[in-house]
């Protein structure tokens, strides 16, 4: 179950699910990542906050250079991840965040052996399977793996092409409930069909965040409906 928490008076999005890391989602209030330069104080006192809550030195706060690809890299300090859409983290010295404004958060979690990792998955991502992927590059039983998809755009706002349904569609073998069409205007599910991606791999414990983007865009940045902004939301994770 998702719910509403703060860091110094600012709201963040947790799940009770995972309960030996700390895992939460930035909101409007606690955003760490933007191109406009007039929020650049704003995002660095979040920043500070964040550090301080996570109890790490902010250049131990690590994102990549994300580029809606489906490469995946474990997380060390004092690197640089170019061309990565998701973090593998094995440590407990250092945070890994990566950046969404429409895009799926999927944040894994290995009970067993305490190893974390969060993928990007706007629907090219999604279509090359990224959270699978991760999954697998994590070398988990599936079966010790707990999942949580974060605020992304809802299956009723998240109207794209044809040629797109065609590429999610390959990418699981339970299309039921996922794909709608309405008045020739296509729509899918990222949510579920992340869901459903790591549930055909053996995943078997899912927390779906109910929290839409685009719905919710007084709490959350929406690349749509805010005229393509550059704020983002953050996936943010720190092992214990």
């Amino acid at each position: 179950m998702f719910y509403i928490e703060e860091i110094n008076s600012k709201k963040i999005i947790k799940s009770t699910l995972i309960k030996n890391a700390e895992v939460f989602f930035t909101t409007k209030e606690s955003f760490i990542k933007t191109k406009e330069t007039c929020y650049n104080d704003t995002v660095e006192k979040n920043k500070n906050d964040i550090c301080k809550y996570l109890k790490i030195k902010k250049e131990n706060l690590i994102s990549p250079k994300q580029t809606h690809s489906d490469n995946v890299r474990i997380a060390q300090q004092n690197e640089s991840y170019p061309d990565t859409d998701a973090l593998i983290i094995k440590n407990n010295q250092c945070a890994i965040y990566l950046n969404y404004a429409d895009c799926t958060p999927v944040v894994l979690y290995d009970t067993k052996n305490n190893i974390g990792a969060i993928a990007h998955a706007g629907w090219r991502g999604s279509a090359k399977s990224i959270a699978v992927k991760t999954l697998k590059m994590m070398n988990a039983n599936p079966k010790d793996i707990v999942a949580l998809i974060g605020p992304c755009i809802c299956f009723n706002c998240f109207e794209t092409g044809r040629e797109v349904i065609d590429e999610l569609k390959k990418t699981i073998n339970n299309k039921e409930g996922v794909f709608r069409e309405i008045n020739e205007k296509h729509y899918a599910d990222l949510k579920k069909i992340n869901a459903r991606q790591l549930e055909e791999n053996g995943v078997e414990n899912i927390d779906i965040c109910p929290y839409c983007t685009y719905c919710n865009n007084d709490l959350l940045f929406s690349y749509r409906a805010e005229n393509k902004t550059t704020n983002r939301i953050s996936a943010v994770m720190k092992l214990f």
